[in-house]
């Protein structure tokens, strides 16, 4: 099991335990909530702990500091999508590729859209993008790795439409598109499912379908979705993901 997800006993409280979660998930949801709304930089462990009700020692015994805590945060944004791409790609026939690609959206687009305090906004911190931050690595190879599952189906959809742009342009476009998300809920809009429609719609058409093809494919897509259960996988608010 990663360091990111060990898990060892605290001492005693400061305040009683409220009930909600792990130890590990109440200190990411206080740090996801304060990284939020203060600002990674001005939010230190004693404040996490003391949200939590616990010593800042025993924050320890669960996550080796802050930025161990950011990467458990951003991982719940990417590894639940990632997680089912394997199956998507099972589940879907080699001629529906924008079915395909239609069903990858939607399930990143529900991932994006139920992690609490839309916890995305911090994908473009300093720290985090730096290629010289070892903490945020394996957040950045989840994140590339998932950018190619997108490129690879979104270029054989491009390439039947005449569309020309690399693999790797074409991933970084698409992922953007749906991270668009992000953007929507820092507005305060909702993303529900007539809007997760219409993001999933827009990577089809950055790969060239025409209008019929878009429905079709999103009408086979969302059917798929729905008899399969496919959704962002997750066992409690704050999954352990390895």
């Amino acid at each position: 099991m990663s360091s990111l997800s060990r898990v060892r006993p605290g001492r005693p409280r400061l305040t009683p335990d409220n009930g909600v979660g792990t130890p590990r998930e109440q200190v990411l949801e206080a740090a996801a909530r304060l990284f939020t709304s203060k600002g990674f930089a001005a939010t230190s462990t004693r404040e996490i702990a003391e949200t939590v009700g616990i010593r800042q020692a025993s924050l320890y015994y669960h996550f080796a500091g802050k930025d161990e805590i950011l990467a458990a945060l951003l991982a719940t944004t990417v590894r639940p999508t990632q997680m089912v791409v394997e199956e998507i790609v099972a589940l879907v026939p080699p001629e529906r590729v924008e079915t395909a690609l239609c069903l990858l959206a939607l399930i990143d687009i529900d991932t994006l859209a139920r992690v609490p305090h839309n916890v995305g906004v911090l994908y473009q911190l300093p720290d985090v993008v730096s290629a010289t931050n070892l903490d945020y690595a394996s957040f950045r190879q989840a994140h590339g790795e998932l950018a190619e599952a997108y490129a690879a189906l979104g270029s054989r959809v491009a390439a039947r439409h005449g569309v020309t742009a690399s693999p790797q342009a074409l991933g970084s476009m698409l992922i953007q598109q749906v991270e668009g998300v992000v953007t929507l809920r820092t507005a305060g809009n909702d993303v529900d499912g007539d809007r997760a429609i219409e993001i999933a719609a827009g990577c089809l058409r950055l790969c060239g379908c025409d209008p019929a093809e878009v429905s079709d494919a999103v009408r086979r897509a969302a059917d798929i979705q729905s008899r399969n259960s496919l959704h962002a996988r997750r066992s409690g608010t704050w999954p352990e993901l390895d």
